[in-house]
């Protein structure tokens, strides 16, 4: 229990430290100090600063991926499903701002930390709402096009802005708080665009 406790103590102040440092500013001292413990106890548990933030990243994801699967396997509408889609993604990326940045960061220098959490058996798996978006698309109720193309274009729409959050605020002179704020509005104003524009 001791054992458990230590570890998620030292996840939690990893968090705190990874949100207002981002990784490559943070410092496994500072996480040490933020845990309230010495380094060598952090050294104990986790090597290293990667072995650290891909605990904190597999702890997350835990956490998006039933919900997510819950959405995509539910008896709700397609309509229904964008709306509990991009809310669920948007609240859990508001909750946790480091991801986005992680994962592309993942992406271009250890990609197969990224494979590995995607051959999780856990991961989001939208093969059911796939297939109902064909059969909409059969029954005329949504516009003809590629099923996957759709959801391309849902992920894009709902995740992007987080991805180029700097480059976003630097281009529309966006405050942190604005930033947030819009991010809030994205989660009804993503949605219904998007259902508008499927419709047939």
């Amino acid at each position: 229990m001791q054992t458990q406790n230590t570890e998620q103590l030292i996840l939690n102040a990893a968090i705190s430290i990874f949100q207002k440092k981002g990784m490559a500013g943070t410092r496994m001292q500072e996480i040490a100090d933020e845990a309230n413990i010495n380094k060598a106890m952090l050294h104990y548990y986790y090597r290293n600063k990667q072995q650290l933030f891909e605990a904190v990243f597999m702890q997350a994801f835990q956490k998006l991926a039933p919900q997510l699967n819950l959405i995509f396997a539910s008896e709700m509408g397609v309509n229904e499903k964008i709306r509990k889609f991009t809310a669920s993604y948007i609240d859990f990326i508001l909750e946790n701002p480091y991801l986005p940045g992680f994962i592309v960061q993942e992406l271009n220098y250890n990609p197969e930390f990224v494979l590995k959490f995607m051959s999780h058996k856990g991961k989001p798996d939208p093969t059911s709402f796939l297939t109902q978006i064909e059969e909409e698309i059969k029954a005329g109720n949504i516009k003809k096009m590629p099923p996957k193309q759709l959801l391309l274009n849902l992920l894009s729409l709902t995740i992007f802005p987080f991805v180029g959050e700097m480059m976003l605020k630097v281009l529309m002179d966006i405050s942190d708080s604005e930033f947030q704020n819009m991010m809030e509005e994205r989660k009804t104003l993503i949605a219904e665009h998007f259902i508008n524009s499927i419709s047939s």
